[in-house]
């Protein structure tokens, strides 16, 4: 998952009617592929474990986009404080993909993205708390709305899954750091690098930790060759990663945040649409409640976040 908080490291392309358009498109585009991702890792991880499931997505992210940079002739020179960052980056993101892959594993896809869009909220409250971002009662009031929404779909789930129900709120909780070093990378970091450093970094970063781990005969970190099939489901994880994740970002090169952050939230839709086609899963009444609780904070905070950006444009005139 990703979000369009995040800017890109290189300017904006003009962004008139010709461009916005496209950038939209590049949006949905991320939206339909972005749960896919999801899909494959929870194929993939009924037969082989969620470690090795976040090692693949790294591995096939690199192999991907090592010719994406030589195609493009992108430099991958990075200096000593950003492969610091980058290698921050990727440790937030294996952290967020392997909560997340657990979550999916046995919990409805759907269900388990819905949880983690409070990912926007745990944002706000650290925008507020590390950079002294003023958050207005609002927000804060639309932020607790959307933490409740999330509870309206951990408690089905966590009645009939335990424990793995709250994965969610850790994938959220990484994912929203993970966007804040992406945020100072992308300041001198063009896209294509940082992914492809942050993927081959991730893959230095599991590698050993999977070898201890299955060593330890630790499940969730076992290491096995498994079926053709298994590994094509692996494969399609890294590169439904690398193709949103590269969509997103062009999408934010054609259009401004604010126009597509409220399109975001159709990758709800995609996901419960590829859940029920995948698996047969449908969300329950209450889940429903929650995912409509969820988007409702979600799509108010962006607007009111836009109607505070057109005020301090107008006071600074």
């Amino acid at each position: 998952m990703a979000h369009p908080a995040a800017r890109p490291s290189q300017p904006a392309l003009s962004r008139g009617s010709d461009h916005v358009p496209l950038g939209i498109l590049m949006m949905v585009a991320f939206c339909a592929l972005a749960p896919l991702i999801d899909v494959s890792a929870k194929l993939a991880s009924q037969t082989v474990s969620v470690g090795q499931v976040t090692l693949a997505r790294m591995v096939v992210q690199a192999l991907l986009m090592a010719p994406v940079l030589l195609l493009l002739r992108r430099s991958a020179t990075v200096t000593r404080g950003q492969f610091g960052l980058l290698t921050l980056r990727a440790a937030l993101l294996l952290a967020s993909t392997f909560t997340f892959v657990s979550a999916v594993q046995r919990m409805p896809v759907a269900d388990a993205l819905a949880i983690a869009f409070v990912e926007p909220f745990i944002l706000l409250a650290m925008g507020a708390i590390l950079f002294g971002d003023l958050v207005g009662p609002r927000r804060i009031l639309a932020s607790l709305v959307g933490f409740g929404g999330a509870l309206l779909v951990i408690q089905p789930n966590f009645a009939v899954f335990g424990p793995v129900a709250l994965y969610p709120l850790g994938t959220a909780l990484f994912f929203a750091l993970y966007m804040l070093v992406t945020r100072r990378i992308a300041r001198d970091l063009a896209p294509e690098p940082m992914q492809f450093h942050t993927a081959w970094i991730g893959v230095v970063l599991m590698a050993p930790i999977l070898v201890l781990g299955a060593g330890a005969e630790i499940d969730v970190l076992a290491l096995s060759n498994p079926a053709a099939v298994t590994w094509v489901q692996l494969f399609c994880v890294g590169l439904a990663a690398s193709v949103s994740h590269m969509a997103i970002t062009y999408a934010l090169r054609f259009a401004p945040s604010a126009t597509l952050a409220p399109l975001h939230y159709l990758e709800i839709v995609t996901a419960v649409l590829f859940g029920w086609l995948f698996f047969g899963d449908w969300p329950n009444t209450l889940s429903w409640g929650g995912i409509l609780v969820i988007t409702g904070s979600g799509l108010y905070i962006i607007a009111r976040e836009r109607a505070l950006a057109r005020a301090a444009r107008r006071s600074a005139r």
